[in-house]
């Protein structure tokens, strides 16, 4: 049967973009799902947020720009919307964009930045294609507990799959293409000048493929974070591997890992699951961390994590909830302050 399912969902995700016949998908139910944040976690979230801004001497306030992505537009169907289609989900031209992302920060307050993040999801790995193979509420009660099923193995620190390799580096040309369309043809007018990325082996891998024939990775040196990691505990697919495979991995490809980065997972429990909100505090330290580093030279940044750490991205950027499919991307224009107790 297993077979049967994958070939069934390839089948179902296969579309023509720029005259390439890829795996290029909307957002299924199970994105839709898993990118909806409870009212509970939301209030709880607030509650938290508030404490540590009364605790914080200083700190980065974050809201949305509107009017600069489809993404953010509520009447936007996220259940029917493709990044790559639809450019990115850009209004106007990238030229415009990006004019206003230079006036407004030449025009801004010395407490306030303004940036384009883009917000990458991994591609899929053995685990999404045991998520859809076993169902929403096996997969949470039962096999996401466990290592693998015989077929597969998913845990720890869940690969790619062979064919999401082959897809990164047929959507990195489209996204190389995307890169030009502006009236110079000049990609480095919205390439990222950083890059930032969760320490579980998909993300990284996603990233490399991703951006390899694009940037320079060995100069950019884009960081591996503790920080942007999926939700932590209890998922076997989501306990990360040790330091020194991540630096025999991936150094020598350019990457810098994080200093705190500690050798074995000391933040993945067997028996407790991250909450919403718990999640949403780790992302906002690490936005805060992003905004802080970063000066006004460093405009476009692009972030390569997780379905559930997008989804409380955006809820601490202030943007609706929006459902991004595996190996998709939502950019976010963000407007951030600084405020001092």
């Amino acid at each position: 049967m297993f077979p049967q399912i994958v070939y069934n969902l390839q089948q179902l995700l296969s579309t023509s973009l720029f005259g390439l016949n890829i795996m290029a998908p909307s957002p299924n139910s199970l994105d839709i799902l898993d990118s909806q944040i409870k009212l509970e976690f939301k209030d709880a979230y607030l509650t938290k947020l508030n404490q540590f801004r009364e605790e914080s001497q200083t700190y980065w306030e974050f809201s949305i720009v509107p009017g600069m992505f489809k993404q953010s537009d509520p009447e936007t169907d996220e259940s029917l919307f493709n990044y790559l289609d639809e450019h990115f989900g850009k209004i106007g031209t990238w030229d415009d964009i990006v004019s206003q992302l230079n006036i407004l920060n030449a025009e801004a307050e010395p407490n306030v930045q303004y940036k384009i993040l883009y917000l990458f999801r991994h591609y899929a790995g053995y685990h999404n294609l045991a998520h859809l193979k076993y169902g929403n509420d096996a997969w949470n009660e039962y096999w996401s507990k466990i290592n693998g099923d015989g077929e597969m193995t998913w845990g720890p620190d869940a690969n790619l799959t062979t064919e999401s390799v082959e897809l990164a580096k047929l959507n990195s040309r489209l996204i190389s293409k995307e890169l030009r369309n502006n009236a110079n043809g000049d990609s480095s007018l919205i390439a990222p000048q950083k890059l930032y990325v969760s320490p579980l082996s998909r993300a990284v891998d996603t990233l490399f493929y991703t951006w390899n024939e694009i940037l320079d990775l060995k100069l950019i040196q884009p960081r591996i974070q503790e920080n942007w990691r999926e939700t932590m505990g209890v998922h076997t697919c989501d306990k990360r591997s040790s330091r020194s495979i991540i630096d025999e991995r991936f150094t020598h490809k350019g990457f810098q890992i994080e200093l705190s980065l500690t050798e074995e997972d000391e933040l993945y429990q067997d028996d407790y699951r991250e909450t919403v909100d718990e999640q949403a505090m780790r992302m906002n330290s690490a936005l805060q961390q992003l905004f802080t580093e970063c000066g006004r030279n460093e405009l476009i940044i692009a972030i390569t994590s997780h379905s559930g750490s997008i989804r409380t991205q955006l809820m601490v950027l202030g943007h609706r909830s929006f459902a991004v499919q595996t190996g998709g991307m939502i950019p976010v224009f963000v407007k951030a302050v600084r405020n001092e107790n």
